[in-house]
């Protein structure tokens, strides 16, 4: 049996800019025949590893980065100390070892002879080719073994542990792709689909102005910059899902897997991605939050928006939007018999009345935490650990 967790929101912005295209244009897709505003899912997740980093423990967020070697030099000298281990031979050690793993490092290029690259220049260069992700503890584990090592190489077979063991709670979700060698991929145990209106709607310009403060105090008129900004506003349909399963898999951990998947549900309600945030300041939260546990396979509810949501006599998107979210579970629950094990509702005001008809818990967002780990450690059989 598959064990799944699904979290589906309802998330009203007003005009914003929180995800953007190449030419400045907020994101959009068409569906149902008709444009939405789009919030791109890496955008999304992005939101969500920088929430875990505020709320969580440090430590169960990796680092994405080029500048991985610098990380494992920053640790040898810290472990080993720095007499031990000056700068050059850390990164001669620190070097071999991701040559042992065949990623790639950038060579200084065009050095002139004889010239001796100081520190600062020397790292500036040694960067992968490609954004690496590892934990904070692959970084200290790599570390470690070349201070062990003390000089002698470090074998493959135990590099590739190093680097493919203890992964960070953003890997264990999200993945991991290695350009050089697939062997060190991490299968994402995390869904995130992208955010999509549940109605039409078009970009809008917002037509700008600044004073010049000088100008102004010597009584000139006219602005010292126009410019225009692009927005958009829409009530987004938000989904993702986690496999506990492979959660557990990637971590090595059933119960630290279901720590992470309450970690991650409570994130995917706070985060809300920087994008022109200072502009506009939309500072939401979702209106609705369906959690729901299922042992079939996940699916999203994302249907119920194809025909574009309009608002009703005495009623606002909003309310209609829960209510064909509630219509589209109840029909997934009758003709497939996709029923879940367990399920909750945060939800504000009559947006939780639709939901009445459905056999789900109306919760709190502080209270939900604990909700879903008691379920989670029951459909787990994790009870006689938790004893």
């Amino acid at each position: 049996m598959s064990l799944n967790l699904e979290i589906h929101a309802l998330q009203s912005l007003p005009p914003s800019l929180i995800n953007r295209d190449d030419t400045g244009a907020p994101k959009s897709g068409v569906f149902g025949g008709v444009p939405r505003q789009r919030v791109s899912s890496q955008s999304w997740k992005r939101a969500i590893r920088r929430t875990f980093e505020e709320d969580f423990d440090p430590a169960m967020v990796g680092f994405r980065t080029k500048r991985a070697l610098d990380l494992v030099v920053d640790d040898i000298q810290e472990i080993g100390g720095e007499d031990a281990w000056p700068e050059d031979r850390a990164v001669a050690e620190a070097s071999a070892v991701f040559k042992t793993l065949k990623i790639k490092l950038v060579d200084p290029k065009n050095a002139p002879e004889g010239d001796e690259l100081d520190d600062d220049r020397r790292r500036e260069l040694a960067k992968t080719g490609y954004l690496l992700f590892l934990s904070k503890q692959q970084i200290h584990n790599i570390a470690q073994a070349v201070v062990d090592a003390d000089g002698e190489k470090i074998k493959k077979a135990d590099a590739k542990k190093l680097f493919n063991t203890d992964h960070s709670v953003d890997i264990a979700m999200f993945g991991r792709m290695v350009a050089d060698d697939a062997d060190y991929n991490v299968d994402a145990s995390v869904q995130v689909a992208h955010a999509i209106g549940v109605h039409a709607s078009e970009p809008e310009f917002d037509y700008f102005t600044a004073v010049d403060d000088l100008d102004e105090d010597e009584a000139e008129t006219g602005a010292g910059m126009i410019g225009t900004v692009q927005m958009m506003s829409s009530t987004l349909y938000r989904y993702a899902n986690v496999s506990l399963d492979s959660l557990a898999e990637n971590l090595g951990d059933a119960s630290a897997a279901v720590t992470s998947a309450e970690a991650f549900v409570d994130a995917f309600i706070k985060s809300m991605p920087t994008g022109k945030l200072n502009t506009f300041a939309n500072q939401t939260l979702p209106e609705l939050v369906y959690v729901a546990v299922r042992d079939t396979r996940p699916v999203s509810l994302v249907n119920a928006f194809e025909d574009p949501v309009v608002a009703e006599q005495g009623e606002g998107r909003r309310v209609v939007a829960a209510r064909r979210l509630a219509v589209e579970e109840r029909e997934i629950e009758q003709q497939y018999g996709f029923v879940p094990v367990a399920a909750f509702l945060i939800g504000l005001g009559d947006l939780r009345k639709p939901f009445e008809e459905l056999d789900v818990k109306e919760t709190t967002l502080p209270e939900l935490g604990a909700q879903l780990h008691e379920v989670l450690v029951r459909e787990l059989s994790l009870e006689d650990e938790a004893r």
